[in-house]
């Protein structure tokens, strides 16, 4: 055993997992340092994986070659494809999972991972040396001089991450440091006028870290999230519930052929809130840290807490409620819609007054959580920080919500924490190139100044940016940088194959106004009045591959004879449909592209240029942005400022 390491990932939630197998696959020798090997990945919160633009994500880790896709396939117990009545942009896969083998199943794949160690404990305090000492150092570790910073931040820019000190006195050293502790970083737990120090119900907090970084200069802010109360199934009434069942033929997430779709699927619950209910909950506003001044931190907008949707919707009779199988093997159900850290006592009320849990059992209640955090635009695209060479931030540290934001972040500071160890140049994703990219971009460009939760609002390329086509956006560059086995990347290149095959097939196809204007009739679609390529054909409403199957037997002939799958037949579907929206998104991106292009030095002087209004000097000499690009897209940043920066760097 050694305490040498290239590379130490602290924290194992879905952010640190992901870096550390990451990192270990790609050759850096990876130290895993967690409080509790028992709960990997664990899901504190809801035990589903995907959603609206999360699902996108996920599919996009899976393509990279990292791991959250594969293992939400082992663990499924339920598969629905949201979205499906809108644009094909806008579908959506999301999982329940089976909480404790998902947990599970990381473990086995991280404890099987050759280059990766584990270790329990708690780290206390980072390391640091000068750059340039010598012993250990990157290639690329070369110090960045800021005008406007401090004194303090200047002596913080000439350092590197050498280690990390943990509660049991041991040090650890390292080229690089991947920091993703989550919600742990001086947790506090709140339930009405009770508080506990902790990172989730059942574990403590972590102290030290902040106070470690805030010393060198990093800016540290404070946020919060909850979660609801868990119940005991045998004291619920189902029948008198509506049941929501998964998908009838369902998907996954993993591109890869070693996973399979869900098979024997749980059904989820709807519940109903009521003014009664409301009533019961508006008594106990007065002891809610929410509402006190008790919670200090800035909780999620889009993921608020019973409390903060009466209030903010103070019309609304009712609200609607998920019940949530939290496993095959366990009576624990999650009420999804209902966080909360108002009194236990007003909780229980409140849900005995419910359709279908009258006589409900608590298993805990809920409660909300306070946390550090690091504002963002304290980083590069990289996510390696600006003011230490060698440390990277990923995860809720960084402001995000979701287990899926946090994978992708780790799965990147991951990749690049081992390219810094050999001296490589960072990987970036374009915003329309993947929706990490949109992530990250917003992260260190836009800063966080609430939980940020990823939506496809968000996105601007959302035609090309679809959960479809994620492979074919980003397993190229998995098998370039390595993530992506030989074997992986050949499945690959044939399902390509195939796509382009099929979409061949359509367009070489004529199809005669006698053999397809019966079927055209039968879907509400105007018949033919003279032959037509196939291709223009299913650029149509309500005209499907499948359903003309039947009909054209040299196309059913076609996809028998190649063996051609669903996912094949969805993915050439949607590129016919919507061809015309993907080249005009092409074609935008193309445009703007030329500002990413032309780079700023991270050493400019802002303030000297008096042709920037004062407050984009201020806030580009804070951000200190990579290129014009992403100047532009700065908060107070205005297009005119933007011209001034081409007319001084665009030359």
């Amino acid at each position: 055993m050694t305490l040498d390491y290239d590379i130490i990932v602290i924290g194992a939630g879905h952010a640190g997992c992901e870096a550390a197998a990451a990192a270990a696959r790609l050759g850096s020798r990876t130290l895993l340092l967690t409080m509790d090997l028992t709960k990997m990945a664990a899901m504190s919160c809801n035990p589903a994986v995907g959603g609206v633009a999360k699902g996108q994500i996920v599919r996009e880790i899976d393509a990279l070659g990292g791991q959250m896709g594969r293992i939400t396939d082992r663990t499924t117990i339920q598969f629905r494809m949201l979205n499906r009545s809108k644009g094909a942009a806008m579908w959506s896969p999301r999982a329940q999972c089976d909480k404790t083998r998902f947990s599970e199943e990381w473990r086995r794949l991280l404890e099987n991972t050759p280059n990766l160690y584990l270790w329990q404990d708690a780290a206390v305090e980072l390391l640091f040396k000068p750059i340039g000492d010598g012993a250990g150092q990157a290639k690329n570790d070369v110090p960045i001089k800021n005008p406007e910073s401090t004194d303090k931040q200047n002596t913080a820019q000439r350092l590197r991450v050498s280690g990390v000190r943990t509660r049991m006195g041991v040090e650890f050293s390292c080229k690089s440091l991947i920091l993703t502790a989550g919600t742990f970083l001086e947790g506090l737990m709140h339930c009405g006028a009770s508080h506990a120090e902790g990172g989730r119900a059942g574990d403590a907090a972590s102290h030290g870290l902040t106070a470690s970084l805030q010393a060198i200069g990093f800016e540290v802010g404070r946020m919060k999230t909850g979660t609801p109360a868990r119940l005991d199934a045998r004291t619920i009434n189902f029948e008198a519930l509506e049941p929501q069942y998964g998908d009838e033929r369902p998907s996954k997430f993993s591109f890869s052929s070693d996973t399979q779709p869900v098979e024997d699927q749980l059904p989820c619950f709807s519940v109903y809130t009521t003014p009664e209910v409301h009533e019961i909950l508006r008594s106990g506003f007065a002891l809610s840290p929410l509402f006190n001044g008790t919670i200090k931190g800035i909780g999620p907008r889009y993921c608020p807490s019973i409390e903060d949707k009466l209030r903010t919707f103070a019309d609304k009779e009712q609200h609607q409620l998920f019940l949530e199988p939290e496993g095959r093997s366990t009576n624990e159900y999650y009420l999804n819609g209902f966080s909360s850290s108002l009194p236990w006592e007003v909780q229980w009320k409140a849900l005995h007054r419910m359709r279908g849990l009258e006589d409900v059992h608590i298993f805990r209640p809920g409660y909300a959580i306070e946390y550090d955090y690091f504002p963002p635009t304290q980083l590069h695209h990289s996510l390696e920080t600006k003011h230490v060479a060698g440390l990277f931030f990923a995860g809720q540290v960084n402001g995000t919500t979701g287990y899926e934001e946090a994978a992708a972040q780790g799965l990147m500071a991951g990749i690049n924490a081992h390219r810094h160890t050999v001296g490589q140049a960072p990987i970036v994703l374009k915003r329309d190139e993947a929706y990490i990219g949109v992530l990250i971009d917003d992260l260190v460009t836009k800063g966080a100044d609430e939980p940020y939760r990823m939506f496809t609002s968000r996105a601007e390329y959302r035609i090309l940016l679809r959960q479809d086509n994620a492979d074919a956006r980003l397993t190229p560059l998995g098998y370039e940088i390595g993530l992506i086995s030989a074997n992986r990347y050949a499945e690959f290149c044939k399902k390509k194959s195939l796509v382009e095959s099929l979409i061949s097939f359509t367009r070489e196809r004529s199809i005669k106004a006698s053999e397809i204007n019966d079927y055209l009739n039968s879907v509400g679609s105007d018949p033919l009045t003279q032959g037509k390529r196939l291709f223009e054909v299913l650029m149509r409403n309500n005209v499907t591959i499948e359903s003309l199957r039947p009909v054209i037997p040299s196309l059913n002939r076609f996809i028998e004879e190649h063996r051609i799958d669903n996912e094949v037949i969805e993915e050439a579907e949607i590129r016919i449909k919507y061809r015309g929206y993907i080249e005009r998104e092409k074609l935008i991106a193309e445009k703007l592209h030329r500002l990413e292009n032309i780079s700023i030095p991270m050493d400019f002087d802002y303030q000297a240029m008096q042709a920037l209004t004062i407050e984009a000097r201020q806030k580009l000499s804070r951000i200190r942005p990579a290129t014009i690009g992403q100047a532009s897209r700065i908060p107070g940043v205005s297009p005119a400022d933007v011209n001034v920066l081409l007319i001084k760097f665009g030359r």
